[in-house]
């Protein structure tokens, strides 16, 4: 059975300015998921990743949230803190 989330996005992908949004914003989304599920997966809170990288808790919330554009630089300290590898790369559209 969907949730109710799921249900009210399938309604709204119905909408073509809405479908075009929403597909823009796909890699900025899985971003932050990313960047959600290796801090959870080091059980590492904001606060803990703040101290780690010198960057303010206000502002990784900010980034997992989606109301901020990190640098290249802002994101390679945060690998560091989680203890990780940053990768970017650009795939072809399928």
């Amino acid at each position: 059975m969907k949730d109710d989330f799921q249900k009210y996005l399938e309604e709204q992908l119905q909408d073509p300015e809405f479908k075009k949004e929403w597909e823009a914003s796909e890699s900025e989304r899985e971003f932050t998921k990313s960047l959600i599920e290796a801090r959870n997966r080091g059980h590492i809170t904001q606060k803990q990743l703040s101290e780690l990288t010198g960057i303010a808790q206000s502002d990784i919330s900010k980034i997992e949230t989606g109301n901020a554009n990190p640098t290249v630089s802002v994101l390679q300290r945060l690998a560091e803190g989680l203890n990780s590898k940053l990768i970017i790369t650009f795939v072809p559209k399928s």
